[in-house]
């Protein structure tokens, strides 16, 4: 069966799973659907399924306090999901099934180089059929082109990319004298690429003193057994890795340093989910960075509630997978549509455009403003470490392993903003 007819197929019982009886009791009105297009099974299967419940969790939320206001009444939400299983053309077929029932606003983001496909098919699609116009939220896909020479109107990025999660675990590598050695490796798309071009510049700036004694990428979702890899990163001295590796690709990377002994410190940008914590255990204490917008040991009454109320929503410990950015993501769109008076895709644009995560937004959890330049979200980033839980600053574990992260550093936003090249084109 092709793509765009499984999408069809899937659309009712899509809808039932999505609309909450809060929701439903509310209002009868046409929902307003949002097409989540990700790998929901493969090689990255898992990193899908976490994505789905976040969205999920916060199109509940939204639900439960009567949808959408617009003028006739408010509307709920509805999460769609449509597995593209990775792959390129999956998602583009999905993306014409979803247009073709009319929904606008396409939610997706692992991946950056089925995000850029679907961006440039978008713009197309856009300019071609204004009457059935879409807008792409981007939760995860952080290469930097998206929001620089690659921008669209139509797209919103609510991760911060690379350049801004580097930077800000630079910010601790820079002061990590231990570290003369350093082996880059990578998954080989634009994100992995555009990692290790960075990193190159950006450690030769601020540690001259430190080597890059590896450089390499590897075949994205495709390596089932990094022991070379790691043999040959042990063998090279390194005192320190960074990665931007995620999904199963890390798990299997940070499981087969353990293996061949290495004691080397690991930068990552995704090492405190997903099964990488649990892969380590006792070698992992206080060797492993990882960058993030948010994570359950930030402290404070708001991140304690947030984290609560995710966990009572999905107690099993193998879904302890919560991010921020999910969350700004719904929240931001349906305060656009609100705002904007209309659910058409181009007015909520412009409302997206300059927007802030209310400051008061669950106690004020997170800050952030989504800047009209680019469409790139500016938020603050934590830098945290993995230690054992229950020792100061890590009173919670990460996915039941016995295991959390500890904040080490806190930047705001304007410390982590980058300048961007991009010369955004608006519809009239």
């Amino acid at each position: 069966m092709n793509p765009k007819r499984r999408a069809l197929l899937a659309l009712p019982a899509a809808l039932a799973t999505a609309l909450s009886a809060p929701a439903r009791a509310q209002t009868t009105r046409e929902p307003l659907r949002i097409a989540m297009i990700e790998g929901l099974s493969g090689p990255f299967g898992n990193a899908g399924e976490a994505v789905f419940r976040n969205l999920l969790w916060a199109v509940e939320r939204v639900n439960q306090r009567g949808g959408v206001r617009l003028a006739g009444g408010a509307r709920p939400l509805a999460l769609l999901r449509f597995d593209s299983k990775g792959s390129v053309d999956e998602a583009l077929a999905l993306l014409r099934g979803a247009l073709d029932q009319g929904i606008a606003y396409i939610a997706q983001g692992n991946g950056s180089a089925v995000t850029a496909a679907l961006v440039d098919a978008l713009d197309k699609h856009n300019a071609r059929e204004p009457g059935r116009r879409a807008l792409l939220l981007n939760y995860s896909a952080v290469d930097p082109a998206l929001t620089n020479e690659r921008c669209s109107f139509w797209h919103f990025r609510f991760d911060a990319h690379v350049d801004m999660r580097l930077a800000a675990l630079l910010d601790v590598l820079r002061e990590d004298k231990a570290v003369k050695k350093l082996y880059l490796i990578g998954q080989d798309y634009s994100f992995g690429q555009q990692l290790a071009r960075g990193a190159r510049e950006r450690v030769a700036q601020l540690r001259p003193d430190i080597a890059i004694v590896g450089d390499e990428l590897h075949p994205l979702g495709r390596v089932r057994d990094f022991t070379p890899y790691a043999a040959k990163i042990h063998a090279s001295g390194a005192q320190a890795v960074l990665t931007g590796n995620w999904g199963n690709d890390l798990t299997l990377l940070v499981r087969a340093l353990r293996d061949v002994g290495s004691t080397a410190r690991l930068y990552t940008f995704y090492g405190n989910a997903l099964g990488a914590p649990a892969a380590l255990g006792e070698a992992g204490v206080g060797q492993v960075l990882a960058v993030a917008e948010w994570q359950p040991n930030a402290g404070g009454a708001a991140s304690e509630a947030f984290r609560a109320d995710f966990k009572r929503r999905f107690p099993l410990p193998q879904d302890d997978y919560v991010h921020v950015r999910m969350q700004a993501l719904v929240e931001m769109l349906a305060v656009a549509i609100a705002r904007a008076g209309s659910a058409e895709a181009a007015a909520v644009a412009r409302a997206l455009e300059g927007a802030s995560l209310d400051a008061g937004w669950l106690g004020g959890l997170h800050q952030a403003q989504m800047r009209a330049a680019d469409h790139q979200l500016q938020q603050p980033l934590l830098v945290s470490v993995m230690d054992r839980a229950g020792t100061p600053g890590v009173a919670h574990d990460v996915e039941g392993s016995g295991y959390g992260f500890r904040v080490l550093r806190r930047l705001d936003a304007n410390a982590v903003s980058q300048p961007h090249t991009c010369r955004m084109t608006r519809p009239e």
